[in-house]
């Protein structure tokens, strides 16, 4: 296949996933699962639910005065202008309408994802059957978007993790990833410079086996450069701001960058330089590479201080005014406009032998509680003396984002939850 129509088949994939409906046509069988006319068989790995796949195409990152839409604006923006080619045209391609569909070879293989990495567990994603699955980073484009031709692009788009369930977590959320690719020349830009780039040497937590030292330490600079810049085109200038060593099966060496948050400091993005297997595996020998991966929830959070990552989901009046017409690097601080009150209420049960995967909890409460539920949280749990039967207690705190809960409402849904806790995972309620 050329290039041209490896760019063509991109193209139309982003242009598919390009549409004005606010929830997809959704159809569960006893033997597939249907998504806007796409059946996909259903098998052991399947897991996905009616409540998360009415967030495709929500599309918040391209609603026009959504935060999140801002922010990606304002991304956009600064990777345009800090990387202009000799004609002054951005190096930067942006794809932010990929299906979020994809194939678990993308999600995982193409990423060098190993087979017993936790990631791949049905308790960490969605998988609609052994082969698809609901895209759980934006990294499930990389190989795809290398192979086609692309040196330097930007993928924006939802992302779906089965979760804890608190202020700063939701199934479905937002990501953006970035990949710059250099030639030699690009490297070593200095013609009098007889460095290479490769070398068949051993791997140590510096540098890949396949990269020699000097090749290693400009592309960490250069990611790193660039990456502060875009925190400061952000946050300003005189945020703090600090490197962490940490791992990712798809780069080496890989970092975190973290800022400095109400005297806290908080993990912002993970980066690194890209494996060169996954280059390899592009069709891509002969180049370098590093990449950055950011959550937009997570930045915009802090950008204007917003306290429930429900928010980004409401259609609230009162929230989406607030940024109504504002540009992106308009600087904004959310008022809370009400503060319902919560409500909770407690489920203690007695666990099956061989226990519970607090995941599966979690999912049945989003499941049957969908978004009025703000936090489940484990409060109590204990081991009978006599029995040896193990306890737990959980609480679900519930508080709607647009109106006041009442408890006997509250109560109906807490009900339905004890019933399926009972029926899907054979717990006991006490």
């Amino acid at each position: 296949m050329t290039l041209l129509m490896k760019s063509l088949r991109i193209f139309a994939n982003q242009c598919r996933n390009c549409t004005t409906k606010s929830t997809p046509s959704i159809e569960f069988t006893a033997s597939t699962v249907n998504i806007d006319g796409r059946k996909f068989s259903r098998d052991k790995w399947t897991n996905v639910t009616p409540n998360i796949l009415k967030h495709l195409n929500r599309n918040l990152h391209l609603k026009p005065g959504h935060p999140l839409c801002l922010l990606r604006e304002n991304i956009i923006s600064f990777m345009y202008k800090s990387f202009p080619n000799r004609a002054g045209n951005p190096i930067f391609s942006i794809y932010d309408r990929l299906d979020p569909i994809v194939t678990t070879k993308k999600n995982f293989d193409s990423l060098l994802i190993p087979d017993d990495h936790p990631s791949r567990k049905p308790s960490d994603c969605y998988y609609l059957n052994k082969d698809f699955i609901l895209r759980g980073h934006t990294s499930a484009h990389q190989e795809e978007l290398i192979a086609s031709g692309l040196d330097s692009f930007v993928v924006m788009g939802d992302v779906y993790r089965r979760d804890e369930i608190d202020a700063s977590h939701f199934p479905v959320f937002h990501q953006a990833e970035g990949v710059r690719l250099f030639a030699k020349h690009q490297i070593f830009d200095d013609e009098k410079q007889s460095a290479e780039l490769f070398e068949d040497g051993k791997r140590t937590p510096l540098k890949q086996e396949y990269h020699t030292e000097i090749t290693s330490k400009k592309l960490q600079h250069d990611l790193k450069t660039c990456l502060t810049k875009l925190v400061h085109h952000l946050f300003g200038t005189d945020v703090e701001t600090r490197w962490t060593e940490t791992y990712f099966p798809f780069t080496h060496p890989s970092f975190e960058l973290e800022v400095k948050f109400q005297d806290k400091w908080l993990e912002l993005l993970g980066c690194g330089v890209i494996e060169q297997q996954i280059l390899y595996n592009a069709g891509v020998p002969d180049k370098v590479g590093w990449a950055f991966g950011l959550g937009l929830e997570r930045i915009a959070m802090r950008l204007y201080e917003i306290p429930d990552i429900r928010l980004f989901w409401s259609n609230d009046t009162g929230f989406l005014s607030q940024f109504e017409g504002a540009t992106p690097d308009k600087k904004i601080k959310y008022k809370a406009v009400s503060q319902y009150p919560q409500c909770f209420n407690d489920v203690s049960f007695w666990l099956p032998e061989g226990g519970i995967n607090p995941s599966d909890l979690y999912e049945i409460v989003r499941g049957v509680g969908g978004d009025i539920v703000e936090q489940v949280r484990l409060v109590d749990e204990f081991v009978h003396p006599k029995n040896k039967k193990r306890s737990q207690c959980y609480r679900i705190i519930y508080r709607h984002m647009e109106r006041t809960l009442n408890q006997a409402e509250v109560n109906e849904v807490h009900k339905r939850i004890e019933g399926q806790l009972t029926s899907e995972l054979g717990v006991t309620i006490r």
